[in-house]
């Protein structure tokens, strides 16, 4: 058991929103290190990144495809590229956001965070993810290359 008067970083006043914050820090740190990252070495450069397998070998685009300059396009503030890079990226950075906000509060507040998902909710995101790969490789769905 640790002795709480002993170590004045977790004095009674110090263990609050701030240590229970740390976890969500870390994951934002995380992910703000990875997006610097892909902001610092721009993926419309060839020999930067490994190209992708299924793209490479089959020439079909996986959801994933554009996701990277994708990335870039937002560090750099240039939404309209990132929505042409991979539009379900961008959802997806979107609702990482607002999770990450709700995760944030819930720890500030000392609650754990509820997601209430039900096997409709992941059957649903699924669909997306399979309509949207189907669609950008139909040739009607050429806007949704990246």
């Amino acid at each position: 058991m640790t002795d709480v008067t002993a170590d004045p970083t977790l004095a009674p006043g110090r263990t609050g929103a701030a240590r229970r914050l740390l976890v969500p820090t870390g994951v934002l740190a995380s992910v703000a290190a990875a997006f610097a990252f892909v902001g610092a070495v721009d993926p419309n450069e060839p020999g930067h990144y490994p190209a992708c397998p299924l793209l490479q070998y089959t020439g079909v685009f996986c959801p994933g495809c554009g996701g990277l300059r994708c990335a870039h396009a937002l560090v750099h503030g240039d939404l309209p590229a990132a929505l042409t890079a991979n539009a379900l990226a961008v959802a997806g950075f979107a609702l990482f956001a607002v999770g990450w906000v709700c995760w944030a509060v819930a720890a500030a507040r000392g609650r754990p965070l509820r997601l209430d998902l039900r096997s409709a909710h992941l059957w649903v995101a699924g669909g997306v993810v399979l309509a949207f790969t189907v669609v950008r490789n139909l040739p009607f769905g050429a806007w949704l290359h990246p």
